[in-house]
């Protein structure tokens, strides 16, 4: 079975970083999760990350750097885990796919309830390791 490819956002602001909470119209509702979304066809990942940004929270972003890789829980999608900036604007969430959204820690991440356990991995190992 050939898994899609998607990407994850790690959207930083300062210190913080955006979580949102999966809205109603998305597969696996309430969780919470950086912002992340499939990679559309002919679409470079980087390409993907601001347009998914775009899409989801409306903001303008600045792809950093790709930092992870990983595979879903369920094993669909392979996810290509990317740093970005926004370092201004307001979020304006599509109420589709975003059912909430919180600037956190990344402490205050791990505290949220429920998350996926590829997330809480990322959070707890992979983060702690990069470049501020």
């Amino acid at each position: 079975m050939s898994r899609g490819e998607a990407i994850v956002a790690v959207l930083r602001r300062g210190d913080r970083l955006l979580a949102i909470r999966r809205g109603p119209g998305v597969v696996r509702p309430g969780y919470w999760q950086p912002l992340s979304g499939k990679i559309e066809p002919g679409e470079s990942q980087r390409e993907a990350v601001v347009r998914e940004i775009r899409e989801e929270v409306g903001l303008s972003a600045a792809p950093l750097a790709k930092v992870w890789e990983s595979v879903t829980d369920d094993g669909t999608f392979r996810l290509h885990w990317w740093t970005a900036d926004a370092p201004d604007g307001e979020v304006v969430p599509d109420p589709h796919e975003v059912g909430d959204f919180r600037w956190v820690t990344p402490e205050e991440f791990l505290a949220l309830d429920p998350v996926f356990d590829g997330d809480r991995e990322f959070f707890e190992r992979v983060l702690p390791n990069l470049e501020p």
